[in-house]
């Protein structure tokens, strides 16, 4: 994974990472969503009448737009996603140790697979879907963000630490532990 690491944090990589990202969030998604408001952009997750009132909204072409996009693009975008993160935390982390905390964004965009699996199954299956399944993906969802989030504000933490250390004219480096 070192070697992951080392290259997601190179300038050009993390460069590249961060414009997919900013594309598929502020135009792609957006663009090829329509009206469509998504299960798996719902912060605050859903139950199954929500699920099943979604479904139906979508419509037959809708769900099939949907289960296009969620296998192929949403899988680009947890790689992005996840790939700008580790690069800010694994190069900018104040100590050794703490570039174990990249980790955190990479188990995000697997969950957030994960959750494109689930949501997948439940547009194809549709309308035969069960309280579980939808339970389940509701957990990917919530679980996603919360890895999300945390990614965002570790990213945000190592690159504010980095930006007042070269301010300061130094790579103040924390001591940990020994």
């Amino acid at each position: 994974m070192k070697t992951y690491f080392d290259v997601v944090a190179q300038t050009r990589v993390l460069a590249a990472s961060f414009v997919l990202t900013f594309l598929f969030v502020g135009f792609i998604f957006p663009m090829l969503a329509g009206d469509i408001e998504s299960l798996d952009t719902r912060t605050n997750g859903y139950d199954f009448a929500e699920v099943m009132t979604a479904m139906a909204g979508y419509g037959e072409a809708g769900r099939l737009r949907y289960a296009l996009i969620s296998p192929t693009l949403d899988t680009l975008f947890p790689i992005c996603y996840a790939s700008f993160y580790a690069g800010i935390i694994y190069r900018f982390a104040p100590h050794e140790r703490l570039k174990l905390l990249a980790y955190v964004p990479l188990i995000g965009g697997l969950i957030d697979l994960g959750e494109n699996a689930q949501v997948t199954t439940m547009l194809l299956q549709y309308p035969d879907i069960s309280e579980a399944q939808v339970a389940v993906a509701n957990r990917f969802t919530l679980t996603k963000f919360a890895f999300t989030n945390t990614s965002m504000w570790l990213a945000l933490a190592a690159g504010g630490w980095e930006a007042l250390a070269s301010k300061n004219g130094s790579r103040v480096k924390l001591k940990l532990g020994r």
